[in-house]
């Protein structure tokens, strides 16, 4: 009997016409590292009484389906996911590479299908309205660079085949950490240990009474881009502008030798004034807990770019 293993999992997303409803083609393999998107359904325990110590049969409770998506950040199908927290980018360049600008600020969110493929057992699940709710990802000097997305879905359909047909295939290009860079109002940013960036479409689920015990939707609310970042103490420029309530524009980079890069632009960036601490002999950190607010200017809080060999997204 063959047994289940991750490292034979497939993963396939494709966006849909119609919420809901998965689409017969356009599939795309996606790359991931872990998944814990699925559907449950609690059951309840009988409060009945009269029939002695022994209970009752439970009730089945509403099905709830959600889950994370652990992704590598890529210069080819992280652009999906962009898709998916903004909806559809503004795409320039009448040939290879091409620039993809994601802008937030959107009322209508893109849903997709989304499925996982386990194929010894077999065990196909198909996930459909699939709406993006968070993504987060960190900034470091080593390790592995991945980003993690929250979904929130209708349902779950499984099957013993896949419904997804032949997945177009990407070539995986993938950023490290190494690539990466940080700039403040255009000026390098010194001194920064890590960061953390946190995007949230803050979903408002739709659960109204069905026979099938499904959500109707999931809307967005307002957004929210929050972070942190780490310095090592060595001037007083952060702590400046928090101290007068400022903001400054912050932006987050990626770029690779062959010319593929990932720019996520924050436009208004709102500081808190952090507590310094001496804690010992060792070098002082000061930590930001920052948050970000709709430029007046730009009219948008945050602006993301991918530039690639993908033509349209």
């Amino acid at each position: 009997m063959a047994r289940a293993q991750g490292a034979r999992a497939l993963m396939a997303l494709a966006f849909e016409t119609t919420y809901g409803t998965p689409p017969a083609s356009g599939f795309t393999r996606m790359p991931f590292a872990s998944t814990s998107l699925g559907a449950e359904q609690p059951l309840l325990n009988s409060e009945l009484l009269g029939y002695g110590r022994d209970p009752l049969a439970p009730i089945k409770d509403a099905v709830t389906s959600d889950g994370d998506v652990v992704v590598p950040l890529d210069a080819e199908a992280f652009g999906f996911w962009l898709k998916a927290a903004f909806g559809a980018p503004t795409t320039t360049g009448v040939e290879a590479p091409y620039t993809h600008e994601f802008q937030s600020g959107s009322w209508t969110l893109p849903s997709m299908s989304i499925e996982t493929g386990m194929p010894e057992v077999p065990r196909f699940a198909m996930y459909s309205g699939c709406v993006l709710d968070q993504f987060t990802w960190q900034m470091q000097r080593a390790g592995l660079l991945t980003a993690t997305a929250r979904l929130v879905a209708q349902g779950e359909t499984v099957a013993t085949t896949t419904s997804a047909g032949t997945p177009a295939a990407l070539e995986l290009k993938r950023f490290g950490h190494f690539n990466g860079a940080i700039t403040r109002n255009g000026t390098a940013l010194g001194n920064v240990v890590s960061a953390e960036i946190t995007y949230a479409n803050n979903l408002d689920r739709i659960e109204t009474i069905r026979n099938d015990g499904r959500i109707d939707g999931a809307d967005p609310s307002i957004a929210a881009l929050t972070g942190r970042i780490e310095v090592r103490f060595a001037d007083q420029t952060l702590v400046t502008q928090a101290i007068n309530g400022e903001a400054c524009e912050m932006e987050f980079a990626y770029a690779l030798p062959t010319g593929e890069s990932f720019t996520f632009t924050v436009h208004a960036v709102y500081l808190p004034r952090p507590r310094i601490e001496i804690s010992g002999p060792q070098g002082v950190q000061a930590t930001f807990d920052w948050q970000a607010a709709r430029d007046s200017v730009v009219g948008r809080m945050c602006t993301a770019t991918l530039v690639n060999d993908v033509e349209t997204y």
